[in-house]
């Protein structure tokens, strides 16, 4: 028999779903089932369940035909669990190591109806803040039922932080409402009706506060669902039972503490609907005040509370009011303060900052231009990947939209003719970003660019993400370079549209960037020019290059290493020439951050070897190669599209994944063959071992999870949906 069924409703969760499988079925203790319910879910959240799956018997899969919210999805849950126990875990938190063995011996310990777990909060930062019920965890009783320790009412009402005995559930009937705040009346009817709570002090629950998505933190009227989810406990409250009159105060001061917490978070209600609510939480409060009253709170809060018995709107906003502006103005001081120091230091640099920026400012007020749309490729170093990919759709498939890209001064010389462009920094620069309805961009724009209401911003991004990315990063601190975390949020919340190139680049950015855009699972752009190109393109490249007929071509591309500015793997040019053979041509690239500083100059092998690293477009040099090396960039996953051999040269492997972290083993799930040192990398070439039946089978796996999307309308695709507002 089967001591615990986790029932885990799962819908849009693709970032997160994978952390919580894992937390459940990787644990020592494995007499367990999981009942995951699709909820319909639009992402890719089923393909992930189907995958964990076919690999674990004890996942068990429901898909539902429509979305019914999840507390319907926990009802159809828990009506196909086996286990002695049951415990709702949502799909975007995950526990503790070690949690469910402590679960189970305390089961044993106490026979419990319900034991309640302690957990901790989990903010997009990386700051934990543990409960504060939990801090009185050690007071309780063994076993007690809530007459006699009332203190578990003031406990998190969530299913997730509780595992109930299946036949005390199957005992009360309850069935979970749709909507939000559902889990109201599960929580206070099961504690009333339960004659053995336990409590385990120990953090079991992981519970993320997530930037976006999460109900807590959206704006709407699914807030109001809060006053029926109430009402039922209190209808439904037996005043017969032992010590009810007290647990009935005790709930109704629960009741008024959580609508107040809902009213004051502006990011659940907006201000039209503010009012309304209140008028609510004071319809409440009088119908269900209890006789004689209740132990109300002292100080701020007992003035809430009067405020809401007395259905004074006013006087509540008015006292918010009052407290942000002290808040504001201690703020205001300290950034005062602190910007004086910093114009004493340079008085020049922020004055004529300040002119530009003012211009700017004036140019955001100015009508916006309904058909100007301005790009940017890596931090403005000129025309190229999927911005330019874009542009170039645009320029056929939305030919009312005006295109201008933004360069950097130097780079001005390399900008192709017969395209637009504006000076980084300049007076048009400022005005082009103002006025402009689109802005694409595969990096994020500076801090000071303003996304004004009715404008587009576009992130397309510029690889598959290999490396951990975004929040990621902060599990990895020493391959950290920006650990301004709230500075990228920031950014990243101007997105409108984030543009992927398939199903797990989607997964990783919705986890990496946790913020409300949408994205475009339309494959990249930029490598739609891999896939329409023809024999001919290729030769007349290679005519460009200087490579001749026949030459075997090798393109070495290695990814730069923050966390190890200037290292370069061992390699020696002449050494691989010689083993690939003497029709051998061998073209260097290296990363377009700084090791371009450092990148091979005269090889002394005439034009065999050749530093590729300013060529233009790294797209022609795919096309003009035959194999390509790489060790983790994310230029594998463009080349796979081609489907010509790649080779995994990983020396470092081991300190680059632990140090700088990666998404999954490049050396296990490779896109060809893999070397771990320079004298086994000449081995390969030398042996044939590059494109060697195991290599081609591995380039086959690597296409079918990461190239689907490459069918030459990815561009198309993004101008359709972004400029001329088509869904498909």
């Amino acid at each position: 028999m089967t001591l615990i069924s986790f029932v885990v409703p799962v819908y849009q969760v693709q970032g997160y779903l994978r952390e919580c499988l894992d937390s459940i079925l990787t644990q020592s203790f494995t007499d367990v089932e999981v009942i995951a319910i699709d909820d319909c879910s639009p992402d890719s959240s089923g393909e992930i369940l189907a995958e964990y799956a076919a690999r674990d018997a004890r996942l068990r899969v429901i898909t539902l035909d429509r979305n019914e919210g999840q507390g319907p999805a926990r009802n159809r849950g828990f009506a196909e669990a086996v286990g002695d126990y049951i415990w709702f875990i949502d799909s975007d938190d995950w526990l503790a190591d070690g949690a469910i063995r402590a679960v189970a011996d305390r089961l044993r310990e106490t026979d419990a109806e319900v034991l309640i777990v302690d957990y901790a909060r989990v903010y997009w930062d990386n700051k934990i803040d543990p409960s504060i019920p939990g801090r009185t965890f050690h007071e309780a009783p063994p076993v007690f039922a809530l007459r006699d320790w009332p203190k578990a009412i003031d406990i998190l009402h969530v299913p997730w932080n509780k595992v109930i005995r299946r036949d005390v559930l199957a005992k009360l009937n309850f069935q979970f409402r749709s909507g939000w705040y559902e889990d109201v009346p599960f929580t206070y009817g099961l504690l009333l009706a339960a004659e053995r709570i336990s409590l385990l002090d120990r953090v079991c629950v992981y519970y993320r506060q997530r930037r976006a998505g999460a109900a807590t933190r959206t704006v709407g009227d699914g807030h109001f669902a809060i006053f029926p989810n109430w009402a039922q406990v209190f209808d439904t409250f037996d005043d017969s039972r032992p010590g009810a009159a007290e647990l009935r105060k005790l709930l109704f001061r629960r009741m008024i503490w959580h609508f107040l917490i809902v009213r004051g978070n502006d990011d659940r209600l907006p201000p039209a609907l503010r009012g309304r609510f209140f008028t609510g939480m004071t319809q409440h409060y009088r119908r269900y005040l209890p006789p004689g009253g209740y132990p109300m709170p002292g100080g701020a809060e007992g003035l809430k509370h009067r405020l809401v018995a007395g259905g004074r709107n006013r006087t509540f906003q008015a006292l918010r009011v009052g407290f942000r502006a002290a808040d504001w103005a201690r703020q205001t001081i300290g950034t005062v303060t602190r910007k004086g120091r910093g114009i004493a230091r340079s008085t020049v640099r922020l004055a004529r900052e300040a002119v530009y920026r003012g211009y700017y400012r004036l140019q955001l007020r100015r009508p916006m231009d309904e058909s100007l749309a301005v790009y940017a490729a890596y931090w403005y170093r000129g025309y190229a990947c999927n911005p330019a990919a874009i542009y170039e759709q645009a320029r056929q498939s939305a030919p009312g939209v005006r295109g201008v890209f933004v360069v950097r001064r130097d780079k001005a010389g390399t900008m192709p003719p017969g395209v637009d462009y504006v000076i980084a920094g300049s007076l048009r620069y400022y005005r082009t970003l103002a006025r402009a309805k689109w802005l694409i961009n595969n990096v994020n724009w500076p801090n000071n660019v303003v996304k004004r209401p009715g404008s587009v911003h576009v992130m397309t991004h510029h690889g598959t993400p290999l490396k951990v990315m975004g929040l990621d990063q902060q599990a990895y601190p020493g391959g950290v370079q920006d650990d301004d975390f709230a500075g990228q949020m920031r950014r990243a919340d101007r997105w409108d549209y984030s543009i992927t190139s398939n199903t797990f680049t989607t997964q990783m950015w919705e986890r990496a960037y946790p913020c409300r855009y949408e994205t475009l699972e339309t494959g990249y752009p930029r490598n739609d020019q891999l896939v329409t190109a023809t024999a001919e393109d290729v030769t007349r490249i290679r005519e460009k290059l200087g490579i001749a007929p026949g030459e075997k071509v090798v393109l070495y591309a290695p990814t730069h290493r923050e966390h190890h500015p200037g290292y370069h793997p061992p390699f020696d040019p002449a050494e691989l020439l010689a083993a690939i053979g003497p029709n051998g041509r061998l073209l260097i690239r290296s990363h377009y951050f700084h090791d371009r500083a450092h990148a091979p100059g005269n090889t002394g092998l005439a034009d065999r070897a050749r530093d590729v690293s300013a060529y233009p477009s790294v797209e022609e040099l795919y096309l003009a190669s035959d194999v390509l090396v790489t060790d983790y960039s994310s230029v594998m996953f463009d080349y796979a599209v081609l489907d010509r051999p790649i080779v995994v040269y990983a020396p470092d492997w081991q300190a680059y994944r632990l140090v700088r972290g990666v998404y999954f083993d490049v050396t296990a799930e490779p896109p060809g063959a893999v070397v771990t040192s320079f004298p086994d990398l000449l081995d390969l070439f030398r042996t044939g071992g590059v494109d060697n039946d195991t290599a081609a089978k591995a380039r086959s796996q690597f296409r079918r999870r990461f190239c689907t999307l490459a069918d030459g309308r990815s561009a198309e695709r993004v101008v359709r949906r972004v400029f001329l507002g088509q869904s498909s």
